[in-house]
Formats: C-alpha cells, sequence, structure tokens
C-alpha cells in the first residue's frame, strides 16, 4: 500500500499511536507540530531534509504562528518525550534511548525516523 493512498486522518491516528507510545505528551504543543511535521515527512521525505525551510514555514502557517516557536515547540516534546518516555520504545525504534547514555535525537532526526516508520509500516500492510 503506498502512503498516499492512505487517508489523513488514518495516517494521522497511526501517527498518534506511536507519539503517545513513544511518551509526547498530548498537552504540548509541540506535540500538535509534531505530528503535522511527522505527517507532512511521511507524504514527503524531501521536506525533511529542508527543515527549516520547508518544514517549520509550513506548520507555522498552518497553526499561525513563528518558525522559531513551531521549531522550539517541537524541540521540547522530544525533549520531555526521550526523558519520560519509553525507553524500550525508543531503544526499538532508534537503536538507543536516554537510559543508554545517549544524546536525545535532534528535530529532524526524530522527524524523519518515525516518518520513515510510518512510510514502512504503510508498505507492509
Amino acid at each position: 500500500m503506498d502512503i498516499n493512498t492512505v487517508k489523513d486522518v488514518d495516517l494521522e491516528r497511526y501517527i498518534t499511536n506511536i507519539m503517545l507510545d513513544i511518551g509526547v505528551p498530548a498537552h504540548l504543543k509541540g506535540y500538535h507540530y509534531l505530528r503535522d511535521a511527522i505527517l507532512l515527512s511521511g507524504r514527503d521525505m524531501e521536506v525533511v531534509s529542508s527543515i527549516t525551510k520547508l518544514l517549520y514555514p509550513i506548520i507555522a502557517k498552518r497553526f499561525k504562528t513563528t518558525d522559531q516557536k513551531v521549531e522550539r515547540a517541537i524541540r521540547n516534546a522530544i525533549e520531555v518525550s526521550w526523558d519520560r518516555g519509553n525507553a524500550d520504545t525508543f531503544e526499538e525504534m532508534f537503536g538507543y534511548s536516554a537510559r543508554s547514555g545517549k544524546m536525545r535525537p535532534t528535530n529532524s532526526e526524530y522527524i524523519a525516523r518515525i516518518a520513515d516508520k510510518v512510510r514502512l509500516d504503510i508498505k507492509a500492510m
């Protein structure tokens, strides 16, 4: 199955389940920005290669905010999930976690890895 044939609502639901499993708290603004970033990246991986010039401005426009606020909110959501989230899920998805003493992934690494997982999972269906 191709990711572009999957309805946005179904894809959002799938991404939401991954994010909640990782431990991204739903009450953070960055949660919503991150979900959109993963959705957009899953549909077009090119946006990840230019995260500050393409991805953040698109999300900022959708939520009527600035690129800088989007970047900061996503970074905060990633930090919180890295510190408090499910270490086993991080180990499985990223190959490392906070308990192994590694630094958290960057925004683009985090987004790209989850978007890639979503794309691969959809293809396998």
